[in-house]
């Protein structure tokens, strides 16, 4: 099955948790907190492998979390960082943030990439001894680390890609010139998934082709397979649009090659633009009477292109097709490479003075950028992390705000989930 295009949730591992913890041994009193930090959370990284060719192994697993950093421990002991986590994709893959649709990276290079990063881990309670405050029983809680939804969005990396109208002979054009042997069959829709061929043409000259499902008229809308496979000729630096001269389906041949036109400008305008060459395909079965030839050469040369004549069932003109694909490659720029344009949020630390308050009945609804990273680092299992929580909004004039506002004692502070009973 070929599979090019998936969704998936990527998080990075929550970092560990900081250690309360207090030096104890014989002969030394007084030894002090020396509770540890808490390892860092593993990452999600992307790996490019060459031995991929689909999407195929995403369809049945769609949630990818790496994992967490330990907890530190006492004698100043930090936990271990959290492992991260390798997801290999095939070369050629796009990733895109599934809520913009914007390219985040492009998997075309050696170069990894960082797509979530692990939480941090929190402090040790040995971070927060001062000369005030000598026992220290509180400590951070580890951070958890990102979560996003991204798109893996695989696309060729082909030089020539074959377009055209079903069973107009690019898959025979693309096995009589390289080694791919991909199905053949005089019916429509034999080709169900792009097909790659290396062409050989001399030494140190190749390049390769892509064979594309056929596209029908409404492709671009999302009739027929083209549209689903129109994304894996993105890169391609020169497009072959193969035409059935000969008209052995019924259909007209200057018809046809204005329909792929048309398709291929509705699906992306720099595809409609990109370099071309026409390929009369089928000359061996060309009827003597008919003018399909000369029609079809006015409108190519009309619309600024060029014509090859060619049979791909018997070989005739295909390797004189192959040279001059290759003659033109060289005058061309290199394949495309995607550059970013996701530019991921910087969080910022906020203002205690910013926080947004909701009244609904008898809850109260609290946010802000502060109080959110605030509550990250809060380990609610501890009696004096709790005060310390308790502390800083206090601080912060939440209680008061709430107060002005007509809060009641028995009502509900909702703070991200974090549910408590408010009582003056």
């Amino acid at each position: 099955m070929f599979v090019d295009k998936v969704r998936i949730t990527v998080c990075g591992g929550r970092g560990g948790d900081g250690a309360v913890a207090f030096h104890r041994e014989k002969y030394v009193a007084a030894g002090g907190p020396d509770g540890g930090d808490g390892g860092h959370g593993g990452s999600v990284i992307l790996h490019v492998n060459d031995n991929l060719t689909t999407l195929l192994d995403f369809r049945y697993k769609r949630k990818y979390v790496a994992q967490s950093g330990i907890n530190g421990q006492s004698r100043k002991m930090s936990g271990k960082r959290g492992e991260s986590l390798i997801i290999q994709v095939p070369r050629g893959t796009v990733v895109r943030d599934a809520e913009s649709n914007r390219i985040i990276a492009d998997m075309s290079t050696e170069e990894d990439f960082v797509i979530a990063k692990g939480g941090r881990g929190g402090w040790g309670n040995a971070h927060y001894a001062t000369p005030t405050r000598q026992v220290p029983r509180f400590a951070k809680s580890g951070i958890k680390g990102e979560e996003r939804d991204v798109i893996l969005e695989l696309k060729l990396l082909a030089d020539v890609g074959l377009v055209g109208f079903p069973n107009v002979g690019k898959s025979t054009l693309l096995s009589v010139s390289s080694n791919a042997r991909p199905k053949i069959a005089n019916y429509h829709f034999t080709t169900l998934f792009p097909n790659l061929g290396v062409i050989y043409v001399d030494e140190g000259v190749s390049f390769v082709m892509a064979d594309i499902p056929g596209i029908i008229e409404g492709a671009a809308e999302g009739a027929g397979l083209g549209h689903d496979f129109l994304r894996h000729i993105d890169r391609c630096r020169l497009l072959v649009h193969v035409v059935d001269v000969s008209g052995s389906e019924g259909r007209d041949p200057v018809e046809d090659f204005h329909a792929i036109c048309a398709e291929l400008s509705g699906y992306s305008e720099d595809l409609a633009n990109r370099p071309m060459i026409v390929v009369a395909n089928k000359m061996d079965i060309l009827p003597p009477d008919s003018d399909n030839l000369e029609r079809l050469r006015a409108c190519v040369e009309e619309a600024g292109c060029e014509l090859y004549e060619i049979s791909a069932g018997t070989t005739q003109g295909t390797k004189n097709l192959m040279r001059i694909i290759a003659e033109k490659l060289r005058q061309l720029p290199p394949v495309t490479i995607y550059e970013p344009d996701y530019v991921a949020p910087v969080i910022e630390a906020g203002d205690p003075d910013q926080l947004e308050i909701e009244h609904l009945g008898s809850t109260w609804l609290v946010t802000g950028t502060w109080l959110e990273r605030l509550i990250q680092n809060i380990n609610f299992d501890d009696y004096e992390s709790r005060n310390y929580f308790d502390l800083q909004l206090r601080k912060c004039g939440l209680f008061t705000r709430l107060e002005e506002m007509g809060i009641k004692d028995g009502d509900t502070v909702d703070i991200y989930d974090f549910q408590f009973e408010y009582q003056r």
